[in-house]
């Protein structure tokens, strides 16, 4: 971490050298990732629905990609910086969903859906990702002057009380991973940003404690999944039902798996083996050299956003390439856990491989934040000159008329 917070300024320009040495590369690198993994999982998608539901999920799923990268270029060429400016008005807008949807009728026993007809179900708190990176990069940069004069007052306090309502909502409609994942975005964009790490010391041992007192006596289904996953032969029947056959599914696929589409797992016996559990199908056909490749695949995504966000021109940027790199590779770490009975099951997507329109927007549409640090870098405000490039093109186009 040391070295990201060597980095912190606010709009010293880089040497043009190690812009294009060390940034350029590495957003070409992320770019390339981002579109193999989506492009895998496409595939594999169709291969956990062949002979179930037909092609419907890959048809959707195909659709949800179009809206994503349309969010993806709507971040590149809009800019980070101008997207920020409505991040205060993005964060009332997804607790406004967020409320929508505690109050929407349980599926699964969690309130995290809105039902939308004719599109289909959204899932708020999977945007609130990418919106409280956004908002938590422009608010701490706006506030670095007071990183070591008013750390509490003007910088932690304010900043830890925007996030609250969004947190609490997420809470409220019993989505404790995500929940999580989104305190760890807030603490991370707060210690990159100059806080120090003490500050959130106190807080968590009181949090942490109180939230374990709170589960295991007053929340018995939370903690049971918390606790299933040690030993979840004992309860394959039961709430340890879609562990176990993931476990089965990982066991019998081997180093190089039984083939592609031939999985036996998926034909009833894992449940929803589309959505958070699909990496399970991809052990089970494709084998652990697969699931190697695609743990680097991850790695690797993050590692190129954090060197972006490393060597960011503006301190908005480095926070934000930063806590969008950490969430995804948080969120794919905890998918992979989660299949192979290392943590609690948790309702994770895998990012750009599971099923799920909510989630393969906000990861694409993410993707294209960092992209934009990353130009910003190379060539420092690109969009204001892609615009005036335009413009000056329009009125040769008029003057040629005239």
């Amino acid at each position: 971490m040391k070295p990201i917070l060597d980095r912190i300024r606010d709009e010293d320009v880089l040497p043009q050298k190690r812009a294009y040495d060390v940034v350029l590369p590495a957003a070409a690198i992320f770019i390339a990732l981002m579109f193999t993994i989506l492009l895998f999982g496409i595939t594999m998608l169709y291969s956990t629905s062949f002979g179930t539901d037909g092609t419907t999920f890959v048809y959707k799923q195909v659709q949800w990609a179009v809206v994503g990268f349309a969010g993806f270029l709507g971040a590149v060429f809009i800019g980070f910086k101008r997207i920020s400016d409505w991040s205060l008005w993005m964060m009332i807008a997804i607790c406004f969903l967020l409320l929508i949807a505690d109050l929407s009728p349980a599926v699964n026993g969690a309130h995290r859906w809105i039902k939308i007809p004719g599109i289909g179900n959204i899932q708020p708190s999977e945007y609130a990702k990418v919106v409280l990176s956004l908002f938590l990069a422009k608010f701490l940069a706006d506030r670095a002057r007071y990183i070591d004069t008013l750390p509490f007052k003007k910088v932690l306090l304010p900043g830890v009380l925007y996030c609250i309502p969004v947190l609490g909502l997420v809470l409220a409609g019993k989505d404790l991973g995500t929940t999580i994942l989104l305190t760890t975005i807030m603490v991370a964009a707060l210690y990159v940003a100059g806080i120090r790490l003490s500050w959130f010391v106190i807080p968590a041992t009181v949090i942490l404690p109180a939230g374990f007192f709170y589960i295991k006596f007053f929340d018995s289904m939370r903690w049971a999944r918390m606790t299933i996953f040690m030993n979840p032969e004992e309860h394959a029947l039961g709430s340890g039902y879609q562990l176990y056959n993931s476990l089965l599914a990982l066991g019998s696929g081997g180093w190089f798996g039984v083939g592609f589409t031939e999985s036996r797992m998926k034909m009833s016996y894992l449940p929803e083996a589309h959505t958070d559990f699909i990496l399970s199908i991809v052990g089970e056909e494709l084998g652990y050299v697969a699931l190697i490749l695609v743990m680097i695949a991850y790695i690797s995504l993050m590692t190129c956003a954090i060197l972006i966000a490393r060597n960011a021109r503006t301190r908005q940027g480095m926070i934000l390439a930063f806590c969008i790199g950490l969430f995804i590779g948080a969120q794919a770490l905890i998918n992979m856990g989660v299949i192979c009975g290392a943590f609690p099951t948790k309702g994770m997507p895998a990012p750009f491989i599971s099923y799920g329109g909510s989630s393969l927007v906000t990861c694409l549409t993410a993707c294209g934040f960092v992209l934009s640090v990353a130009l910003d870098t190379i060539i420092p405000d690109y969009p204001e000159k892609i615009r005036e490039w335009l413009r000056n093109k329009w009125n040769h186009f008029k003057e040629f008329f005239k």
